[in-house]
């Protein structure tokens, strides 16, 4: 299993930051999904996020929700995505992080989940919904294996910030605005200013931002504020309006530059 931080400290010591895209499992179609990721990883993404299909994604906005639910449509549970991701790893050594949601994992079993992730070559797991009052309950020995990482939103004290830092594995994802997963196309200055706060609190792991990345543009107004970004609906928007492939490529492409320093 690829160790996520030490990765990610290799990328920035090569002058650039990270590029992290989320593609939901199974998304448009199981084999489509794997076309995708892997054209994702080849065309300049340094990771790939994994979302589980669930029904109720509280942290997703419209554009994530609609590929869940296209998902859901075809039948993809919890056994295909970790049969995609086995699949996906035999054709990258780049780290997959599975992004999801408690419910079903506990549904699953969390024994079961966590060895089949682990056997299907997955580094990493986002579980938005645990928060941090929660991480230890839920969180059991069986997880130990799997890089767990936690989330800090604009509302975070600093004391939370320092703890959820202290917790987390892999790196610390930052969320840049309240509310849901979506493409934006300004931020305010409240909002770079929360992402300073952030990043000089975050000692022990990296830092990466998502939600609202959706160009080159707004890559390079954050870099200055993390060691890499994560974008998901911008890329989910381009399948869901059945764009040629190429289309994706250079939205990836152009990505992958503007992380350079």
């Amino acid at each position: 299993m690829k160790n996520i931080s030490e990765y990610i400290q290799s990328i920035n010591n090569s002058e650039r930051k990270v590029l992290s895209v989320f593609l939901t499992a199974g998304f448009p179609s199981k084999e489509k999904f794997l076309n995708y990721a892997e054209t994702i990883l080849n065309n300049g993404a340094d990771m790939l996020e994994v979302g589980i299909p669930f029904s109720d994604p509280l942290a997703d906005g419209s554009v994530i929700q609609a590929s869940s639910q296209i998902a859901l449509e075809q039948g993809i549970n919890l056994d295909d995505v970790f049969e995609l991701c086995g699949k996906l790893k035999t054709r990258t050594d780049k780290p997959i992080i599975l992004m999801g949601y408690a419910n079903p994992i506990l549904k699953y079993g969390t024994n079961k989940f966590c060895a089949n992730a682990i056997n299907s070559g997955v580094s990493g797991l986002i579980i938005p919904d645990v928060p941090l009052e929660e991480y230890d309950s839920f969180y059991t020995t069986e997880f130990s294996s799997l890089q767990k990482i936690m989330l800090t939103t604009p509302t975070s004290s600093n004391e939370r910030i320092k703890k959820i830092d202290e917790l987390s594995e892999g790196f610390v994802y930052c969320v840049s605005v309240t509310g849901t997963t979506g493409t934006r196309n300004n931020f305010d200055e409240t909002t770079f200013k929360n992402l300073e706060r952030t990043y000089s609190l975050i000692k022990k792991n990296k830092m990466l931002i998502g939600f609202g990345i959706s160009n080159a543009e707004s890559v390079k107004s954050f870099i200055p504020y993390c060691d890499g970004v994560i974008v998901g609906s911008a890329v989910i928007k381009l399948i869901l309006e059945k764009k040629e492939m190429s289309e994706m490529n250079s939205l990836i492409s152009s990505l992958s530059e503007a992380c350079k320093l």
